[in-house]
This record gives C-alpha cells, structure tokens and sequence, in this order.
C-alpha cells in the first residue's frame, strides 16, 4: 500500500513537470514503442509519430498530406522539407507545451539538426523577457542498445493473430498451442517485414542511417545509452531514471 502510494505521488509529480522532448534511438525491435507508452504514461506528454502524423495528414486531405500522397503514390520518400512541415505543425499543439516522445523522428542528422534550431526558435528564443513563459527542457536523447542476434530473435520470433490483433514471440513468448492464438485458436501469421530477409536489410539500414545522428547528439553530450537487453521493467526504470535526474528543486538542470 505504502509503495503504491509512492508510486502514484511520484506519477503526480512527473505529470505536473515540463519534461521537454525525449527522442528514443533504436533499431526495429529495440522496444522503442513500447518504452515511449511508458514515457507517456507516467509523464503525461503525447508520443508523435511521424508515420502516424502522415497517415492523418493524408486521411484529413490537408495540403501537406495532399502533397506527401502524391509523393508516396509513386514510390519516392517523402522529402524533408514536407516532413519539417508536418511535425512543425504537431509540435506547436498546446499538448506538446510540456513535452513530447518522438517516435521514428530524427532519423537523419539533418533532420536533428532542424530539430535543433526549430525548438531554438519556437520554444526557447520566446521564453527571453517573458518570465511567464514555461520553463522548458532542451531534447533528452536515449539510445537503446540491442544485440544483433537478440535483435534476430525478437523480429523474426514474432506472431499475430489475424482475427484479434495480439502478438507472440515463439521464442520468448509463445503461444499455448504451436502457432495457434490462445484467444481464438487462429493460426497465427508472420508480417512480411519480419522475415529474416528483410529484417538483415531494414537493420543494415538503420544503423547506415542512424549511426550519424547518435554521432550528432553525442557530440552535444546529450546521448544516454541503455543496455535494452534486459527486461522492460528494468529498462523503464533507467529511463525514469535519466530523465528526473535532470531535475533539481523541480527545475530543469540542462541550461533551459
């Protein structure tokens, strides 16, 4: 009881907070995803995914999303500029004020170093004369570090289930009956993107990609790396961690 009740005040506290972005490096299968639910479950802040703010972008018909259709529609990436636009328009939102996770975004040295100078501008350069303005916190950077084999193990171990969504790992997690879903008795299916394949091509790819920009934050001394090799509930508890450890009298340590 005790412990609950700790716990749910030091949540209260978090949530109460300006906690700043939290951008999560990672390879596919790194639990990414599943370390920023934890983020935005503790401290209240909205995870934004670039994917996801494409899609909506497209659903809604805006402008931006007419443009980036057009793009995609004939098989070419979405250019960075449009992107800048995209996310620029989601950060302004009033429920970024605090803070933000963001998922799948930067992915390139530019694109950190955009980030860089838009949160510059938007954020901090208002904040000069304007003592009402919230204290905000310039973008933490954690690094999860997987493995490779491990990596392997948890791509191409995974299973859904076709008919109610939910997700397996016969290697770590496995059904009840050998490729079967214990809800429903599916038979259960592999992604095209977690075959072995594919899987040696989108990591090959990420760490090209990537290796840049953990370069670029590292060299700001803004990098935390995260052995995620472990269980998540140990991995979590580093990156709360990290994260209120940046605070002192309930104030932002990194020179906001």
């Amino acid at each position: 009881m005790a412990n609950e009740t700790s716990r749910t005040t030091a949540n209260d506290a978090a949530r109460n907070r300006n906690i700043g972005p939290v951008i999560l490096l990672g390879p596919p299968g790194a639990g990414k995803g599943t370390q920023a639910r934890q983020i935005v479950e503790r401290y209240g802040i909205p995870q934004i995914s670039t994917g996801d703010l494409l899609r909506d972008h497209v659903a809604r018909g805006t402008e931006l999303g007419l443009e980036a259709k057009a793009i995609m529609a004939r098989g070419e990436l979405v250019p960075d500029e449009l992107l800048y636009g995209i996310v620029a328009s989601r950060l302004r939102e009033a429920d970024c004020k605090r803070g933000f996770v963001l998922d799948g975004f930067p992915r390139t040295a530019a694109q950190a170093g955009w980030l860089d100078a838009f949160l510059e501008k938007e954020v901090f350069d208002n904040k000069v004369g304007n003592p009402d303005k919230s204290e905000t916190c310039p973008p933490i950077v954690i690094q999860l570090l997987v493995d490779y084999n491990q990596l392997l193990l948890r791509l191409t171990g995974r299973r859904s289930c076709p008919t109610c969504g939910r997700l397996y790992n016969i290697h770590f997690q496995p059904p009840l009956v050998d490729e079967l879903c214990d809800c429903d008795g599916s038979k259960l299916v592999i992604r095209d993107d977690d075959r072995e394949e594919v899987i040696s091509g989108r990591l090959a790819a990420y760490e090209t990609q990537t290796r840049p920009v953990a370069q670029y934050y590292r060299a700001q001394r803004r990098l935390v790396a995260v052995n995620a090799d472990r269980s998540m509930e140990e991995i979590t508890a580093q990156i709360f961690g990290v994260i209120d450890g940046r605070f002192l009298d309930g104030h932002c340590r990194d020179g906001c």
